[in-house]
């Protein structure tokens, strides 16, 4: 049992599913930083600085805070604001991620789209060429006469 619990955890395609998990986690980051680092200030410049994840609409009478966190506390409150925040972001990780697949894409194109080096036939090769060439310009000879005893 040991061995097939081997056998199955050292399969390449576990090994590649790990490192593409590692991999994942890493490029997430890089992709976070990009959102909250570089676009989103963009965005926040474009609306003006506001705030959407503090906006809400409180469903009891009794909701009066000014902000989310302390509204919750207050009773059940509608936060549209945290959505919209949450599906911009979702909107922006999405279009990097099809910028960065898009890039790799036309690379990988690029790099099949190279013609291959011609290889150098090995020296046997030739001469296998050469004598099956010879036997195929014999083989026209009349009967009985010795192929390439041009007599």
């Amino acid at each position: 049992m040991l061995k097939e619990f081997r056998e199955f955890a050292l399969k390449g395609n576990m090994v590649d599913l790990a490192i593409g998990i590692i991999i994942g986690a890493a490029f997430s980051g890089l992709v976070n930083s990009v959102v909250a680092d570089l676009i989103m200030p963009i965005v926040g410049l474009i609306t003006g600085g506001v705030d959407f994840t503090n906006k809400f609409i409180g469903l009891g009478g009794n909701v009066t805070a000014a902000s989310l966190a302390q509204a919750r506390e207050q009773g059940p409150v509608l936060a549209y604001g945290n959505f919209l925040t949450l599906l911009i972001n979702f909107l922006i990780v999405a279009l990097v991620l099809f910028l960065v697949v898009k890039g790799m894409n036309r690379l990988k194109r690029k790099e099949e789209a190279k013609p291959a080096e011609a290889k150098e036939v090995p020296r046997e090769e030739k001469l296998l060429e050469e004598i099956r060439d010879l036997l195929a310009k014999g083989s026209s000879a009349r009967p009985g006469q010795v192929p390439g005893a041009g007599l």
